[in-house]
């Protein structure tokens, strides 16, 4: 059997529905319980939220027991599930014991299969929402605001060598990280998802409408020196909300380095 995909007239004719979505997901899921290697099975992401909209993928995480290779798992799978699917193409990303699957579907429906070693398997957040099977009390993840604020100098100090290299496309990429960095250093702060800019459109704009500034408007020295001013000055800001003598220290070799 292979799940047709058709289309959303008010999207395009290419776009995936909700309803082939759904019907993607239980299959997964459905094809996981059979699977006597797994131990338990959970729904992440927006739908584990109750946020999925019209644009959300599929996110599925499951355990794996101990022994098996979760490689051989998605092996398996991809084999099985990929030409019923109608997938046209994935690559995998490792975040420690996790293998993450990242599938491409037609009509640009995105499948993230995520396996897990049982002892492993559980949530690690609030976007966890178990099918069936069995999972581990995980302690919530929360990062490091020393790992943060390291970025932060980091991509300010690249951006300000990329400029007097005559880098520039460089630069703008470093000048975007400082950027970057600083709202989602917001967005802990004030409790929205900090990943991926998923909690950006939740910040008062009061907040978030003087990043805006510091965006880079023209592969120029003098523009890309401008941009990154303002990019360390809402970094620092950032800082001092948080640990305000490291602001103090870092505010000197920071604002040299978006001078040139």
């Amino acid at each position: 059997m292979r799940l047709a995909m058709g289309s959303d007239p008010a999207i395009g004719p290419s776009m995936f529905s909700p309803e082939e979505r759904t019907r993607v997901r239980e299959r997964v899921i459905e094809h996981a319980r059979a699977d006597d290697r797994i131990t338990g099975g959970a729904v992440t992401g927006s739908r584990a939220l109750g946020a999925e909209d019209r644009w959300s993928d599929i996110d599925l995480s499951f355990g794996v027991r101990d022994g098996i290779d979760p490689q051989a798992v998605l092996a398996d799978w991809t084999a099985a599930l990929g030409p019923e699917l109608g997938a046209i193409h994935h690559w995998d990303v490792v975040s420690g014991a996790t293998i993450y699957r990242v599938f491409l579907l037609p009509g640009g429906l995105e499948l993230d299969v995520a396996v897990t070693p049982s002892a492993e398997f559980g949530a690690h957040g609030p976007t966890f929402e178990l099918q069936f099977g069995q999972s581990e009390e995980r302690p919530m993840e929360s990062g490091s605001p020393d790992e943060d604020i390291g970025y932060g100098w980091l991509y300010a100090l690249n951006a300000r060598a990329a400029i007097e290299r005559g880098r520039l496309w460089a630069a703008e990429y470093w000048i975007s990280g400082v950027r970057d960095q600083a709202l989602a250093m917001a967005c802990s702060r004030l409790g929205a998802p900090a990943e991926h800019a998923r909690g950006i459109h939740r910040l008062p704009a009061d907040v978030v409408d003087p990043y805006q500034d510091a965006l880079v408007r023209l592969l120029d020295p003098t523009e890309l020196r401008r941009s990154l001013a303002v990019a360390v000055d809402l970094f620092l800001g950032e800082v001092a909300a948080i640990q305000p003598h490291l602001a103090q220290r870092l505010r000197e070799p920071l604002t040299d380095a978006a001078a040139g």
